[in-house]
């Protein structure tokens, strides 16, 4: 690498890693909240959040890497153009293919991470997730008792605590309901108590000091009562059903899954057709980052004697609309309506057909503007909007007094 590729690498550098952690801030702390009101709602434990936010941060890096790219090289585009670095570059014979070298290394790299990650980081982290929504729903995580509320601990017992102090290792104004082995209720309510483990780890010894048990035994027709200074409840822990395997889902699949259920005739015909759809759409977003250096030197390039930032707000658009083009191309082909071969790939064709037409209008044709319209429609659209500002209008009229 020459010293203006290693200039151009340092410019990329910089708002490709700055994109990176920004959307994956932004989509995080966007989950979180939910995540955060779930985890509440469910009483699971709160550092089960950062392990459910882990296990989607490779679902937001699907869709930021390719954003991260595509931003990265337009802003550094972008930069030599304003800055008349690129007329100069331009005259001493360097063609825009040239300064492509580096977008490419970049673009080789980032694909081959992509692919890694949709391909067969994303399934398995996917799974993951699920699992942990799973156990929380289940309580296998350990449901935390909410202070003033009913909490049932499977569907044998019901247990109600006025006061925790202490982190909860000392507990007041307890209320505990449950059946017996042989079906009969008991009650129970505590001046005070604490849970303690037990030989058993599928049972727990609640103490509870200074209180009253009510026993409805089935030969009696009378209650017994127990007044205790300290009696030690076995509370036995609810079992909970085992997760389903990976692999229940398309998007649980790693890329060599999807092919071999693809192929296998032994396979439903809907098994076939939808993971075919999911393993051309992610080999379509994989293959679609090639195409972006070539969008962000057509997009990046503003006309002369410009510096407006359109061609940032198009590569935006552009990279999500062909994205939510890929996933309808996607349900369309697992439906069986359209070959997913020709869903996927056909949208793939236009956007490469459209890219490389804009490329070659900036990079072949003189004075070639592909947004040059576009430019020009933004330019005058914002001088109508500043010009009726009320701000603006007042300062119109007193220059015309002044005049």
């Amino acid at each position: 690498m020459n010293s203006i590729d290693r200039y151009m690498a340092r410019l990329i550098a910089v708002p490709l890693i700055s994109t990176l952690l920004i959307s994956a801030m932004l989509l995080v702390l966007d989950r979180m909240l939910r995540l955060f009101e779930f985890v509440a709602t469910e009483g699971g434990p709160v550092s089960v959040v950062w392990r459910m936010l882990a296990n989607l941060l490779p679902e937001y890096l699907g869709l930021g890497i390719p954003i991260g790219l595509m931003l990265g090289c337009l802003l550094a585009f972008r930069r030599l153009a304003t800055s008349s670095e690129l007329d100069v570059l331009r005259a001493v014979g360097i063609s825009y293919t040239r300064l492509l070298k580096v977008p490419f290394m970049y673009a080789l790299a980032l694909a081959a991470l992509n692919l890694a990650i949709v391909g067969f980081v994303q399934p398995w982290s996917r799974y993951n997730y699920e699992q942990l929504r799973f156990e929380l729903r289940s309580g296998a995580l350990g449901a935390s008792i909410k202070v003033g509320e009913f909490t049932s601990f499977g569907a044998k017992m019901t247990m109600r605590i006025e006061e925790s102090k202490d982190e909860g290792r000392k507990l007041s104004g307890i209320f505990v309901q449950m059946m017996t082995k042989d079906g009969t209720p008991v009650a129970v309510t505590a001046q005070s108590g604490q849970f303690l483990r037990s030989d058993d780890p599928d049972v727990i010894i609640f103490r509870l000091q200074n209180g009253t048990l009510v026993h409805q035994d089935k030969g009696s027709p009378v209650p017994r009562v127990l007044t205790f200074t300290t009696h030690n409840l076995p509370i036995p822990l609810p079992k909970y059903e085992q997760f389903r395997t990976r692999g229940g889902k398309n998007i649980e699949r790693t890329l060599p899954e999807l092919a071999v259920i693809g192929r296998n005739p032994q396979s439903s015909e809907e098994d076939r057709e939808t993971s075919r759809a999911a393993f051309h759409f992610r080999l379509a977003e994989v293959v679609s980052m090639f195409l972006l250096p070539f969008l962000a030197v057509a997009l990046g390039v503003p006309p002369k004697r410009s510096t407006s930032a359109l061609g940032v707000f198009l590569s935006i658009v552009m990279i999500v609309t062909y994205h939510k083009i890929n996933e309808f191309g996607q349900s369309f082909g697992a439906s069986g309506a359209v070959d997913p071969i020709l869903a996927l790939w056909g949208p793939f064709s236009l956007f490469c057909a459209l890219v490389m037409w804009m490329y070659y209008q900036i990079a072949y044709v003189p004075g070639g503007q592909p947004i040059g319209g576009l430019e020009k429609m933004f330019s005058k659209l914002t001088k109508f909007v500043l010009r009726y500002l009320p701000g603006r209008r007042r300062k119109l009229r007193r220059d015309e007094a002044a005049a």
